[in-house]
């Protein structure tokens, strides 16, 4: 796949400003040029245009105005990087989120990739028939046992209820399936250490970006396709040290479903305080070219499935750092280690 990059247009725009400060509808009119559709199609697969790829990505200028005033650059990144995936800003599949960077001392666009997009991504795979997600509240019907999910049934008759967890089940051609299942206190220590923890569709939006969470933890331990690691990689739903960023309290949605058609019946909730005691000791991450040899060690050590997730968390957040081939022998190391949880536990 043909890499571009966002450069150009930024670095142009830069230069029509001249006093530093970005004009508000400089994106805009970038939008509607031929340089920045030439880089569109360079990377758009033959199912998307560059003309509507731009369109929707003023539709989002004009749904989120704040878009605007983001450094130029950030934003024809994420504009281009979704562009690869094939995948369109549309607030469905994928979200650009305007950022204040205060260290910077600019407004940064990040990419949030939806639940949806994630799906249609591993769709694409060719290996997966069916993904359902799925929040499970106080008066539905859920049974969960060692990895399996026995059944789910809700009663649309009368109200659900609070949610108090939330899950992903992915079933392959073979007929083999693979669930996984978080608690709402799960899905919000995820919440609070992301970029977008107080804007954009973690307000908006709580179930669905609650079962995304879900889905790509579960995404960790399945054979997906290369493009799929890329989009999770790119999204910027990630977790981030709160001190780059501006995390303020917030109140936490509190979601109680009263019928089909009313997934987010109540939004207040009591505000939640940040926990980050885990049970497990903190470990110095070692020099970069030491890596490979440091988690495959911290892989052989973990006790138990739910410490190996939570390493392989960690593992996501650097994986960056190090060579493709060193990444994909740790993510081996992982399934490896996880095939022999899952051995013992039958």
């Amino acid at each position: 796949m043909t890499t571009a990059t966002a450069n150009p247009p930024a670095n142009q725009l830069a230069k029509q400003n001249g006093n530093g400060q970005q004009e508000t509808n400089g994106i805009r009119k970038w939008l509607g040029s031929d340089t920045l559709k030439q880089q569109l199609a360079q990377v758009l697969p033959k199912h998307l245009s560059p003309d509507r790829q731009a369109r929707i990505a003023m539709t989002a200028l004009t749904r989120t105005p704040k878009l605007a005033d983001c450094d130029p650059a950030s934003f024809f990144q994420c504009l281009l990087t979704l562009s690869q995936f094939g995948l369109e800003p549309d607030g469905r599949h994928a979200h650009l989120i305007p950022f204040e960077n205060r260290k910077r001392g600019v407004v940064e666009c990040q990419l949030i990739i939806d639940f949806k997009g994630l799906a249609e991504l591993a769709m694409r795979s060719g290996k997966v028939s069916n993904i359902h997600a799925d929040v499970v509240c106080e008066n539905d019907d859920f049974d969960y046992d060692r990895g399996e999910l026995k059944r789910h049934k809700i009663d649309f008759r009368k109200p659900r209820g609070e949610v108090y967890a939330v899950y992903a089940l992915v079933r392959f051609k073979d007929g083999s399936e693979k669930c996984e299942v978080m608690t709402r206190e799960d899905v919000e220590s995820i919440r609070r250490r992301s970029k977008a923890a107080n804007s954009g569709p973690w307000c908006t939006d709580w179930s669905e970006m609650a079962k995304k969470t879900v889905f790509r933890r579960l995404s960790k331990w399945l054979p997906l396709s290369p493009e799929f690691r890329d989009a999770v990689t790119a999204d910027d739903d990630a977790i981030e040290s709160v001190g780059n960023l501006i995390n303020e309290s917030i109140d936490v949605p509190k979601v109680e479903y009263k019928s089909k058609s009313d997934e987010l019946s109540a939004l207040l909730g009591k505000q939640t305080e940040e926990t980050t005691a885990t049970g497990e000791e903190s470990q110095e991450q070692p020099p970069a070219e030491d890596l490979l040899p440091y988690w495959l060690k911290v892989v052989a050590e973990c006790a138990n499935e739910a410490a190996l997730t939570r390493k392989h968390e960690q593992f996501d957040s650097v994986r960056a750092d190090m060579p493709k081939e060193h990444s994909a022998q740790i993510d081996e190391a992982f399934s490896k280690r996880l095939a022999e949880f899952a051995a013992t536990t039958k």
